[in-house]
């Protein structure tokens, strides 16, 4: 299978499963899925089970979510970078708005930007990812945290979604931040409904021309809920169903909760050449 890559300011990570696998590490207390609270324990969890990238948070972006302060959210994600870095060269992804966070976050070594707002909440964020030459994650969201689920209504989401994505890479380029270091995402569950973000599982890889790397963060979300009928715990085989098919539609990183089983199901995958099989039938083609 061919190996995916992904450039860091200073090196450049692969990996030949069929996408990369980012473990989710909320240094918050309010995250939606209570087992992804965690500290350098969890970190080291997701290191352990084959995590590619880990991605931290201080500042929960769940429906209902409020905002905190930029001293609050350093003083929650620093220290578990510092133990991090003592044991481990792993990337480390920052799921901040602010570039104070992203400042102190970088200083102690992480390396990617994963920014909710898509560089609109600080405009200071993409002058700093420029200088400093670290990847940044765009996502899609309409209004903030509060209120984001009170607005899913769409004439055609696919294309508000593209357009808007497109908008921001603009944004990105104007300040300086080089074309291979953008990924797009297009914000499942954040101010969508289910039939939208269905839509936008389907046509991923078609976002933005398929010209940047996709993100989708799809892990235990209301919609799996929807289609499956359970609760936040009972979720993971249907987050790994949704992965599957999400890399399947083009997808390139998945952001996940439960790495060990996403890493052996990717595994699995690569190992039966599934990727390129299922890929080829699902565009009417032979396979070679």
């Amino acid at each position: 299978m061919k190996k995916r890559e992904l450039k860091l300011a200073d090196r450049i990570i692969e990996t030949r499963r069929p996408a990369f696998v980012m473990g989710i590490v909320n240094c918050t207390p309010d995250s939606f899925y209570p087992s992804s609270r965690g500290s350098q324990k969890l970190a080291f969890k997701c290191i352990d089970e084959g995590a590619d990238i880990l991605d931290l948070g201080g500042e929960s972006t769940r429906p209902g979510a409020d905002y905190v302060d930029e001293k609050e959210e350093i003083e929650r994600i620093v220290p578990v970078i510092k133990e991090i870095r003592k044991r481990s060269t792993v990337p480390i992804s920052i799921d901040t708005r602010k570039k104070n966070v992203m400042k102190a976050a970088y200083e102690e070594g992480a390396d990617i930007l994963n920014d909710v707002s898509a560089l609109e909440d600080d405009p200071e964020l993409a002058e700093f990812a420029s200088e400093k030459k670290i990847p940044v994650i765009l996502m899609h969201k309409r209004g903030c945290s509060r209120d984001m689920q009170k607005d899913t209504d769409y004439d055609d989401i696919f294309l508000e979604v593209d357009s808007y994505l497109n908008d921001r890479i603009k944004v990105a380029l104007d300040a300086g931040i080089e074309r291979d270091k953008i990924i797009v995402d297009p914000g499942i569950g954040f101010g969508k409904d289910l039939q939208g973000n269905v839509e936008l599982i389907k046509r991923c890889g078609s976002l933005c021309g398929g010209k940047y790397p996709v993100l989708m963060a799809l892990s235990r979300k209301t919609c799996i809920g929807q289609m499956t009928g359970r609760d936040v715990d009972d979720r993971l085989y249907g987050t790994l169903a949704a992965n599957l098919f999400s890399l399947l539609y083009g997808a390139e990183i998945v952001r996940v909760h439960d790495v060990g089983p996403c890493v052996d199901t990717f595994n699995v995958m690569s190992a039966l050449g599934l990727e390129s099989g299922i890929l080829c039938a699902l565009h009417g083609k032979q396979e070679f």
